[in-house]
Formats: structure tokens, C-alpha cells, sequence
């Protein structure tokens, strides 16, 4: 019985062989044994006999490629729905502080913001404009985040 224990043990030790420098042997651990029939949570060793066929030599590199490019394309629409949410955001505020119209930055701004507004432009029509420029603009910077969002998502399980 204690034989059956000792070969079942998680970690085993065997000596290796000795080094020049210290002329002493050392314990060096090996992988853990399992009884036969009982499913192991670890890959076999690398260069086993038994272990699964060899990968093609280039999956390894195609994979590590793929998973970038994931990683870039997410990052790049996240980083566009960031500057058009920003850029309605800014617009809005311009708007209900009543910024100046001449200044060359409000100006670049609200055409930006318009052009990005599209369609809900003119979804909500208060009688006071600012709020109609709030509801408005703030919908569509809504809608664009939910996009980029579900957009970047989907494209992130592709890895």
C-alpha cells in the first residue's frame, strides 16, 4: 500500500546527474504521475512519445499575428468612438455655455459635431434650442457609444 502511495504522489524528485562546479547531486523536480485512465490537467511534457501531433510550424506565428491585429482593430474603434463621443460632448457644452461662435475652435467643432449628428439632428424639437442641441447631439452621442461598444466587442471574441 504505502508502495501504491509513493507512485501516485504529486510531486516526485529523482537526483540529477553531477554538476562540475560542486561535485554534489541535486533534487530536481519532475511532472506529476497519474494513474492510468485518469484525465490530467496538465499537457504532457514537451517531446513526449505519446504527446498530440507537432503544430505546423507556422500556426504558432499566424496566431500570434491574428491576436494582434484583434488587439489593434479593437483599440482603433475604440479610440473613434471615443473622438466622436468626445466631439458631440464638447459641442453640447459649447452650446449650453453659450460659447463664442467666432472662435475658431467652437466653430471647427460644431461642424464636426454636426456632421457627426446626421440623422439626429432633429429627432427632438423643444422650443428652447440649447436643449434641443442637448437631446439631440447627447442621442446620437449615446447611439455611437452603444455602437463602438457592441462593435468592439464582437471584434475582440474574434481572437
Amino acid at each position: 500500500m504505502a508502495d501504491d502511495h509513493d507512485r501516485f504522489t504529486d510531486q516526485q524528485t529523482t537526483e540529477a546527474p553531477e554538476t562540475a562546479a560542486s561535485g554534489a547531486a541535486t533534487a530536481v523536480p519532475q511532472a506529476p504521475r497519474h494513474a492510468p485512465g485518469v484525465a490530467s490537467h496538465m499537457p504532457p511534457p514537451a517531446g513526449d512519445a505519446g504527446s498530440a501531433a507537432k503544430a505546423e510550424p507556422g500556426a504558432s506565428r499566424f496566431g500570434a499575428v491574428r491576436k494582434r491585429a484583434v488587439r489593434v482593430l479593437t483599440t482603433a474603434v475604440s479610440a473613434v468612438t471615443t473622438v466622436v463621443v468626445a466631439t458631440l460632448a464638447v459641442h453640447i457644452v459649447f452650446v449650453a455655455f453659450e460659447a463664442n461662435p467666432a472662435n475658431e475652435i467652437v466653430n471647427t467643432v460644431a461642424e464636426w459635431a454636426e456632421g457627426m449628428a446626421w440623422e439626429f439632428k432633429d429627432v427632438f424639437q423643444p422650443s428652447d434650442p440649447k436643449a434641443g442641441i442637448a437631446v439631440n447631439y447627447g442621442l446620437a452621442a449615446v447611439v455611437y457609444l452603444v455602437i463602438g461598444r457592441l462593435l468592439a466587442g464582437l471584434i475582440r471574441h474574434l481572437d
